[in-house]
């Protein structure tokens, strides 16, 4: 009977962690480039009985890599990833990170910056300067960009992250991969499209139909906890009458 109580606790832990992820997923569906949290569950054998137990661990949490739709702006200022590549971005303090959100403007420097502040890099690692009076910029695939027939100015650097990398999240839908990223040299799977966002990778009818689903788990989970009490009170409460 305490098995089945443990096996049960062990399940509400990990369904509060994957609720806790699928919350997190709906607030962020509208939001450009985010990459929607995911939860890896394993489980655990106890050998204590004569009978084997499995309990569920709470859960890892890792960010998910599929790709989110490309949205049509014709804004020359938005661009977008096709492919598995990332954008460079830094911020004030020198922080280095990486997003699929390539919503951009023209700082009062000149300098190429996402719409929340952060430079966005070159190919080489450098931050990129237009001239706001230069006109419109027009960016190739290979992220080149050039200004009124004056020639390449500079180029919106790609950036491919190992797959085995471990994901933290930073400001801007970007991450920060626990290893070296390698630089996109061939654009033939990886290029950038220009007056184009992309979305998040989140299916909201996919997370709603989750958060049912956990939300029925965790009941379940809870009626088990609730007779498993039961059955100890009255066996408790018979021991103690027949002694």
């Amino acid at each position: 009977m305490e098995s089945a109580l443990y096996v049960a606790l062990s399940a509400q832990v990990a369904l509060s962690n994957r609720l806790e992820t699928v919350a997190r997923n709906v607030a962020n569906m509208n939001t450009a480039g985010y990459r929607a949290d995911e939860v890896k569950f394993a489980e655990l054998v106890s050998k204590a009985g004569q009978d084997k137990v499995s309990f569920s661990t709470g859960g890892e949490k890792y960010i998910s890599r599929q790709y989110g739709s490309l949205n049509k702006t014709d804004n020359p200022l938005d661009l977008a990833v096709e492919g598995e590549a990332w954008f460079a971005i830094r911020d004030a303090i020198g922080n280095l990170s990486y997003t699929r959100d390539g919503r951009l403007q023209i700082g009062n420097d000149g300098t190429l910056r996402t719409l929340t502040g952060q430079q966005i890099l070159g190919a080489g690692g450098q931050p990129i300067s237009l001239d706001p009076d230069a006109g419109t910029p027009l960016i190739t695939q290979s992220g080149e960009i050039s200004q009124n027939d004056v020639g390449i100015i500079g180029q919106v650097g790609l950036f491919l992250i190992p797959d085995d990398a471990q994901l933290t999240r930073a400001e801007n839908s970007a991450v920060i991969p626990d290893k070296p990223v390698i630089p996109v040299q061939t654009y033939d799977t990886n290029g950038v499209r220009q007056g184009y966002v992309e979305g998040s990778n989140i299916n909201p009818v996919r997370e709603m139909t989750k958060m049912i689903m956990i939300s029925r788990a965790f009941e379940s989970a809870t009626k088990m906890i609730d007779t498993s009490n039961e059955s100890q009170e009255k066996a408790i409460r018979e021991l103690g009458a027949t002694s």
